[in-house]
């Protein structure tokens, strides 16, 4: 018989025997469960709210930030700035002539969720010319807000996780109300927000200049044209990103905080599934300690135990995976998530796809292999005189 006949004999005789060992063989099944499932969850929130952000940013648009300012909220422009910066060579103009420019001011405002719940929207300032720098902006019900009054269009996202925000609803900002008049999608982050006319805004916070200036440019090539002018002229100080650069920026300082919470909480309960999976392999052999003798008397080689307790492990874990896997896609998989603070929110879809399902197929493998490499190398060093005497 040769090794891998032996291998193969004796790992099937022990799968048999699973069912004998159920109880704890469901120990370890549903704890590899809840790694895969917490890790697989969180690792979807991570993915789906980077995919969100960098479907925002186009590499012919470019965004100028004060310098220094790490996002739009915590940066400010005066006028003077935002006038130069819309007139610097490599910006594209619309078809009246105008330069395709928007001032946009950014804040946040706190609304009554559809659970009763308080959470943050963003509200954008923004200028005449946003369809034609946002072209992906498309008005699914409503109108458009006119400048010069207080009016908003709300995204679609938004508009289903808020409960106020349907047109004609009317919210406060700032000693003042603002009527919703139209609702738009753009399939991405300003989907989860609302829009108005950026001088209205801007005079009703008792603000003199912007947050930023976007601008649609000429061509892809023209942004080192357009960033040059700009950096190199002594009376600015600001920052020059594609919109794209910018958030792939934005999505990694979020997805690095998440990324820390998932390593620590999987890691944790990854040690309780290791431990779960060590403790139930170790009770395995000891069970089994007079088969595994018998079977290395008669010309079994050690090989073959190695391998079957190794397989063991990781079938439970693999089915453990699976099912973890299975529960999260169920309960995750296209809800809506906000994720925000007091002055930003960003509403986007939650998707479980199978690269996030391979991922935890990967881990739970190793903690499965882990689990069961220590008690397989234990039966390959049984004693075989030891343990025959237990006949």
């Amino acid at each position: 018989m040769t090794a891998l006949r032996q291998i193969g004999a004796v790992t099937a005789m022990n799968l048999r025997n699973i069912p004998q060992r159920l109880g704890s063989s469901c120990v370890v099944v549903v704890g590899i469960a809840g790694v895969v499932g917490v890790l697989v969850s969180v690792l979807g929130i991570t993915t789906s709210l980077s995919d969100t952000l960098l479907s925002t940013g186009r590499a012919d648009r470019a965004i100028v930030l004060r310098s220094g300012a790490n996002a739009e909220v915590s940066s400010g422009l005066s006028v003077d700035a935002t006038l130069t910066i819309a007139d610097a060579p490599g910006v594209a103009r619309t078809a009246e002539g105008a330069v395709a420019a928007t001032i946009d001011m950014v804040t946040g405002v706190n609304l009554e969720k559809t659970d009763g719940s308080l959470g943050a929207v963003t509200l954008r300032g923004t200028g005449a010319a946003v369809l034609d720098v946002r072209p992906e902006i498309e008005l699914v019900d409503g109108r458009m807000f006119e400048r010069g009054l207080r009016e908003l269009i709300v995204g679609a996202s938004a508009q289903g996780e808020f409960a106020t925000l349907e047109i004609g609803d009317r919210v406060a900002l700032h000693d003042s109300e603002w009527t919703i008049v139209g609702v738009f999608r753009s399939g991405d982050v300003l989907e989860s927000g609302m829009l108005a006319d950026v001088d209205t805004l801007l005079s009703t916070y008792q603000r003199v200049g912007g947050s930023s200036v976007t601008v649609k440019l000429e061509s892809e090539e023209s942004f080192d044209m357009f960033r040059d002018a700009l950096t190199s002229n002594p009376m600015l100080t600001v920052d020059v990103l594609r919109e794209v650069d910018y958030y792939r920026r934005q999505s990694e300082g979020i997805g690095d905080i998440l990324q820390v919470v998932t390593s620590f909480v999987a890691g944790i309960m990854a040690v309780g599934a290791l431990f779960a999976a060590l403790n139930t392999m170790y009770a395995a052999v000891s069970s089994r300690s007079v088969e595994i003798a018998t079977l290395r008397a008669i010309g079994f080689g050690s090989a073959g135990v190695v391998a079957s307790v190794l397989c063991e492990a990781l079938l439970l874990s693999l089915a453990g995976a699976f099912l973890g896997a299975a529960v999260a896609w169920a309960l995750f998989n296209g809800n809506t998530i906000n994720v925000g603070s007091l002055i930003a929110s960003i509403v986007f879809q939650l998707r479980v796809g199978p690269d996030l399902v391979a991922q935890g197929v990967l881990w739970a493998c190793a903690v499965g292999f882990l689990g069961g490499l220590f008690p397989a190398i234990r039966a390959a060093r049984l004693p075989i005189a030891t343990a025959i005497r237990g006949l």
